[in-house]
């Protein structure tokens, strides 16, 4: 197959040049202590925090974003999860998950770093919305390093935050799943896909959820990371916009998952409204060999396009309430988003589905949503910025790059 190099792929990336032709750079040393001062981006009218610097050559960075207000203030406060933050319940009417359950099936979530306090804010999450417990001591939590033992990684505040998200995310979509939360030593993606490894071969595991990304990359490189059939590898699209393509969401063995802005609708017959959040990541891999299960769906990228589904990540419509750290000692409530929720949703939906480890050892859970496609929400508005063919950043009938074949609707696309 000729790879492509796409001129316009260039526009939007996370970090310029990071990787050469999908072969690691020089490695640069991970952000010390806590993350650096989050950036203030103020797109659409919408204010939010990213919560973790830019990768390094190499590197990922997490896609988590938090809401703020008018004056640069976090929504919410150490009392109870700022109004208008979206809820376990609503998560599950707009996507129709209520009355799914997963039987105990396990998602996995991999991230960077130590989060000394998780089980506690976790616990606090889902007292506050009146879900079961999930306690290491019960089996349904369990936290270790990149390769699976006990000894953690040091605390890294955004990082944390970012776990925060993730665990509150799959708390909120699968009540009933066992979540285990790997903690890799740095945001070498190298270190990052040596968890998914690890993550692929501990018992239960049906889903693996991926919210960071760095530049886009071959699988020729780091594909061994991420090549898991069997298991659903879900993947952020990152929040830069239109960008060309992000790694791992590049990777042809994962689902690429894009964001959308998720409003309530009231009068209407699903309820909510969707369309595209103008953040989230998409566009043409210059690397990567194209999803078969995609041919019919024409892309217009003859590489790996994204993304392959969606679901909410738009921080100030559809952001998820988390309760989640404030340093290593504290925590408070919040509103995040980001490309970051939406890869685990999707993770918490393939294991409720429970589909992808009756479909064999050698079946890619991507191609799953290509072959009951009408079993999703298409969204069909927004943009997420401006590229040639207009299918990679404009949602219209069908696939689009922004948010793939659309978001869930039940247990039945996945």
């Amino acid at each position: 197959m000729i790879r492509k190099l796409l001129s316009a792929a260039g526009a939007g990336l996370l970090v310029a040049a990071a990787l050469t032709a999908g072969v690691p750079a020089a490695s640069a040393a991970p952000p010390a202590g806590a993350s650096a001062a989050p950036l203030v981006v103020r797109g659409a009218g919408d204010p939010s925090i990213q919560i973790c610097p830019p990768p390094g050559p190499g590197q990922v960075a997490c896609a988590a974003r938090q809401a703020i207000d008018a004056v640069g203030r976090a929504a919410g406060g150490a009392a109870a999860p700022p109004a208008g933050a979206l809820t376990p319940a609503q998560l599950r009417s707009a996507y129709n998950l209520k009355g799914t359950a997963s039987g105990g099936r396990t998602v996995a979530i991999v991230d960077a770093y130590g989060y000394p306090n998780l089980e506690r804010d976790l616990a606090a999450y889902r007292k506050q919305f009146g879900l079961p417990p999930c306690t290491t001591a019960s089996g349904c939590l369990t936290i270790v390093n990149e390769n699976g033992g006990k000894a953690l990684p040091r605390f890294d505040l955004g990082w944390a935050q970012e776990q925060a998200l993730d665990v509150d995310a799959v708390s909120a979509a699968c009540p009933d799943c066992r979540i285990v939360v790997l903690q890799a030593s740095t945001t070498e993606i190298t270190s990052v896909g040596t968890a998914v490894q690890t993550a692929a071969k501990m018992h239960g595991v049906v889903a693996i959820s991926n919210s960071y990304g760095g530049a886009d990359a071959s699988d020729d490189a780091y594909g061994k990371y991420y090549n898991v059939p069997g298991i659903a590898v879900t993947a952020s699209a990152g929040d830069s916009g239109y960008q060309g393509g992000s790694y791992p969401a590049t990777s042809s063995y994962v689902t690429a998952v894009g964001g959308t802005s998720l409003t309530p609708a009231p009068g209407t017959k699903r309820g909510w409204a969707e369309s595209v959040w103008a953040g989230t990541g998409s566009g043409c891999s210059a690397f990567n060999d194209p999803l078969g299960a995609a041919d019919e769906y024409g892309t217009g990228c003859d590489n790996r396009a994204m993304n392959d589904v969606s679901a909410a990540s738009d921080p100030a419509h559809g952001g998820l309430a988390v309760h989640y750290p404030t340093s290593a000692a504290s925590a408070s409530w919040g509103q995040f988003g980001g490309t970051s929720e939406a890869s685990p949703i999707i993770a918490s939906v393939y294991a409720l589905a429970g589909h992808t480890g009756s479909k064999g050892k050698d079946t890619y859970a991507n191609s799953i949503p290509y072959e009951h496609s009408e079993a999703l929400f298409d969204v069909q508005s927004g943009s997420n910025g401006t590229c040639t063919p207009a299918l990679w950043c404009t949602a219209g009938p069908g696939w689009d790059g922004p948010t793939g074949l659309g978001t869930p609707n039940g247990t039945r696309g996945f």
